[in-house]
């Protein structure tokens, strides 16, 4: 009991301290606590259809090729079918790939009609496709695009996929990122339309935004039986953060955690057995604060109003 204590002490340090615990140091040394939940069985995805978005590049690909090993066959939602068909040649196991732009939501639209009228029954989607334009970029709806790829098109394809997802003890994993920590929620410039445009800023008002919206997209989806999570993958070394943030990559890179370490979590979020409690922001297989000393903390009437801008931006009911 008393090591148990010390091990949740010593994660929760971690979390505070933040360089270490976002690093590869938090993830090596929380793998070696006894607080540490088992790793999914051999084969717990075997039978299991498993939807990655941005399955082309860095965590998207480490998630696709740690659920293909457990059994999943990986629906790889992609921009770019060309990068895909190198990617599903390396899995283990079958795949299926769709073309889908999550910035652009009338490609979203076609692609879930599409998956609607032919994708088998879903067991999960994990949502890692991401972007963080150089300038302030706009969809083809009119949405800045950090936005669009992260919040609109991820929650907008969802819903539209319920039908494939319920009955499923269905999961959704949203990949978020440590900088939203920094970030309050966008709820009266959800477009950063006012003010300099900082690339790093937009990305991370938009992770605020899907953490924040989590009570709310928890109650939609719970009718067809859906458990929503966030996921920070830690600092990880990716081909987006050295392209995006390059002075981030040469200071921190010695200590960022490879792609494997920042898509564990998504992965145990989707195999793990029994399902994980939904509604909540993961890191290193356990719930996190979504806040750090209260900070940044939005009221239930922020909530409210951000889900009626998505509603409103993508069409869903609210």
């Amino acid at each position: 009991m008393v090591l148990g204590a010390l091990s949740g002490v010593l994660d929760t340090a971690l979390d505070r301290t933040v360089v270490p615990g976002f690093s590869k140091i938090g993830y090596a040394v929380r793998r070696r606590l006894p607080s540490w939940p088992a790793d999914p069985r051999p084969g717990a995805l075997v039978g299991k259809h498993v939807v990655v978005t941005g399955a082309t590049s860095g965590l998207g690909t480490a998630t696709a090729h740690q659920l293909s090993d457990l059994g999943a066959h990986v629906h790889l939602v992609v921009r770019n079918a060309d990068k895909a068909a190198g990617v599903a040649a390396s899995l283990r196991g079958p795949s299926t790939t769709w073309v889908c732009d999550l910035g652009d939501l009338d490609s979203v639209r076609a692609c879930a009609e599409a998956m609607l009228a032919d994708a088998p029954p879903i067991d999960a989607i994990v949502h890692n496709a991401g972007a963080m334009p150089p300038e302030r970029t706009e969809s083809p709806q009119g949405h800045e695009l950090s936005m669009s790829i992260h919040v609109l098109g991820p929650v907008l394809l969802t819903d539209l996929l319920l039908p494939k997802l319920e009955g499923h003890d269905a999961r959704v994993v949203l990949v978020t990122s440590g900088g939203m920590y920094a970030q309050a929620l966008p709820v009266d410039d959800p477009d950063y339309e006012r003010g300099d445009y900082a690339p790093p800023t937009a990305y991370a008002r938009s992770k605020r935004t899907q953490v924040e919206l989590l009570p709310v997209l928890t109650v939609r989806w719970a009718a067809a039986g859906v458990a929503v999570y966030v996921m920070h993958p830690g600092w990880a070394a990716t081909p987006g953060v050295t392209e995006s943030l390059p002075t981030f990559d040469k200071v921190m890179g010695p200590i960022l955690r490879d792609a494997d370490e920042g898509a564990d979590t998504s992965t145990w979020l989707v195999a793990a057995a029994p399902r994980p409690r939904g509604g909540g922001l993961w890191m290193d297989r356990r719930e996190r604060s979504t806040t750090f000393f209260g900070r940044k903390s939005p009221t239930s009437d922020d909530r409210r109003r951000m889900w009626q801008w998505v509603a409103s931006a993508t069409g869903l009911t609210p």
